[in-house]
């Protein structure tokens, strides 16, 4: 149980929407706020003022009060921490175990839908970080959480804390996975091509999905839990179903022998861009 959700917050759009969601999820799981403006050179100490919270961006303190006033029994605390904020930000989020972030921030171009900051924290961090688009047509409060899954073997990491996030909603929760041909121009001779043994592959992989839910279902006994098995591949299928829930989970490598490599792969980078609302990475052994 994380004892604050941490923020990133800068005063764009995107960090703002950022701020909204990551009150909401500490409001609904009885946690503190804690709001982290970071970046730019510590100001010598003689230049400090007696409150830290009085060298925050006008917007910053705009946004901690309107969100006080909102939520008025939410605890909320506003800090700057200089230097590079994706460093700042992640340990940050380390130490309280959940990170949230704006998909692109104000130093982002306009055509990425994800921001360097955000990439490099979603890639790096050993806690789970969210990211949240602004202007997302998806994301309801109301929507079941989606879970990826990769092979028909969910981590325990990340489906723990997608089970508790459906719980924390009163959700329902679908475990997806995806089941495509190999690509290539041998396809048509791959054994998975014959109809019949592709159905039989797809009702084996669903039967080791359900197994791999059976006791999460037992500790979360009020989660309705679904498993599916896509013939789509899996970021085209997260991405369609972010469309109508309250978020979708990944899970992220992270190797034994260099666990500060980063490990995003193609489904992730893929559901980040595209995904209709927010997104968690999850990191895993």
């Amino acid at each position: 149980m994380t004892q604050s959700v941490v923020v990133g917050v800068d005063g764009s759009a995107e960090s703002t929407a950022a701020a909204e969601w990551a009150a909401q999820q500490a409001h609904r799981g009885g946690r503190a706020l804690r709001m982290v403006h970071a970046g730019g050179p510590e100001a010598p100490l003689s230049e400090q003022p007696g409150n830290p919270a009085e060298s925050l961006p006008d917007v910053v303190r705009a946004l901690r009060d309107r969100l006080v006033d909102v939520m008025p029994d939410l605890e909320v605390s506003c800090e700057h921490v200089p230097g590079s904020p994706a460093h700042a930000l992640v340990a940050a989020g380390e130490r309280e175990g959940l990170l949230v972030l704006g998909s692109r921030g104000l130093g982002g171009f306009a055509g990425l839908l994800v921001g360097s900051v955000a990439l490099q924290a979603a890639a790096h961090a050993g806690c789970p970080v969210v990211l949240v688009r602004a202007g997302a047509d998806g994301g309801r409060a109301s929507g079941d959480v989606v879970v990826g899954v990769e092979g028909g073997r969910p981590c325990d990491e990340v489906l723990a804390f997608a089970f508790a996030q459906a719980a924390e909603r009163g959700a329902g929760l679908r475990a997806m996975e995806s089941l495509t041909l190999p690509a290539g121009p041998y396809v048509t001779d791959a054994p998975l091509a014959q109809p019949q043994i592709r159905v039989a592959v797809a009702e084996f992989e669903l039967v080791r999905l359900q197994d791999a839910l059976a006791r999460w279902r037992e500790k979360y006994p009020e989660v309705e839990a679904e498993a599916e098995v896509t013939g789509w591949p899996a970021g085209r299928a997260l991405v369609e179903a972010s469309r109508s829930a309250a978020l979708v989970v990944l899970g992220r490598r992270t190797p034994r022998l260099l666990p500060a490599a980063p490990r995003l792969g193609a489904t992730a980078h893929t559901v980040l861009h595209h995904a209709h609302g927010p997104v968690a990475v999850v990191p895993h052994g």
